[in-house]
């Protein structure tokens, strides 16, 4: 199913605590009346990835939450602790938000970070087996350029160690940054679709395009008092241009596009891109951390 939208990642986080039905609540209102957004993708079921912060059940408030929006999640579950992930999501995912869980994913650039395929795969063969009667769609997301080099190869064909035959992952989330590449504004849309092109240009050579559900995974530009890297200058206008620019190119190429991120967080920790030097991750909402959109939010 293409939707050829623009979605929104959700953070499970507001104000360094863990957000509540009434918070992603709060979020959906906030997004449909900025934009034409109905799905929004998360990355964890129990966050724990921030370590001062207690495990959040991000599942057990989001999903009530959407059901009452009519929003539909894309929810996330980190392959590196998947067996926790999994033993959370078990009583809360039942056959009452089929309609409301769009499509799982197993692992958020965890081939970025290291993790194998087959130990990616392996992870999401399981949440096809736990979960497939009631959510179809179950995949993973990770960085454009594990899709382009081969890396994830081995998750698009299912050729890992194991009972055979095993189909190959169908929904995958492709990750692209103009900004982590430290492209100026005028050349982030080029170097942006550019690396969508080339991790789809292998796919397509490798399994073809018909039997898979490919989505822009992430994309995004740091607003006003975010941090500059290489030569992308953070802006809130040259966030807006990309957005014009970079995200509305991709949909109208037929892809859909989450934008990295809903709302800015302001307690989030620096991020570390291609060169590895660090950047804050503060100021990237296309909505300002009271909620509020900080440019046009539809094409």
């Amino acid at each position: 199913m293409r939707l050829y939208r623009i979605v929104y990642v959700l953070i499970e986080y507001s104000d360094g605590q863990c957000k509540t039905r009434v918070d992603y609540e709060a979020d959906f209102e906030a997004l449909a009346q900025a934009s034409e957004s109905k799905i929004v993708r998360t990355y964890s079921v129990i966050d724990k990835n921030v370590a001062q912060f207690d495990p959040c059940q991000v599942a057990a408030e989001i999903l009530p939450a959407a059901a009452n929006k009519k929003f539909q999640v894309i929810l996330g579950l980190w392959a590196e602790s998947y067996e926790s992930e999994k033993a959370a999501l078990l009583p809360v995912l039942t056959s009452k938000y089929g309609n409301t869980v769009y499509a799982l994913t197993v692992g958020s650039e965890s081939l970025y970070r290291g993790v194998s395929a087959c130990d990616v795969f392996s992870a999401i063969d399981d949440a096809r087996t736990t979960f497939g009667s009631i959510v179809k769609r179950i995949g993973t997301a990770d960085s454009w350029n594990k899709f382009q080099d081969g890396t994830a190869d081995p998750i698009l064909t299912g050729d890992c160690p194991g009972p055979k035959p095993r189909p190959g992952v169908t929904f995958l989330l492709v990750n692209a940054f103009g900004y982590w590449q430290g492209q100026k504004i005028n050349n982030a849309t080029a170097t942006y679709l550019d690396d969508l092109q080339q991790a789809m240009g292998h796919i397509q050579k490798l399994v073809g395009l018909n039997t898979v559900e490919i989505w822009n995974g992430e994309t995004g530009w740091p607003g006003d008092n975010g941090s500059n890297y290489g030569e992308a200058e953070a802006g809130t206008q040259n966030e807006a241009t990309f957005f014009q620019h970079g995200v509305c190119a991709a949909l109208a190429w037929g892809i859909n596009v989450f934008y990295f991120e809903a709302a800015d967080e302001t307690w989030k920790p620096k991020s570390v891109g291609d060169s590895k030097a660090s950047a804050d991750e503060q100021h990237w909402g296309a909505l300002d951390a009271s909620r509020t959109p900080k440019f046009k939010l539809t094409c």
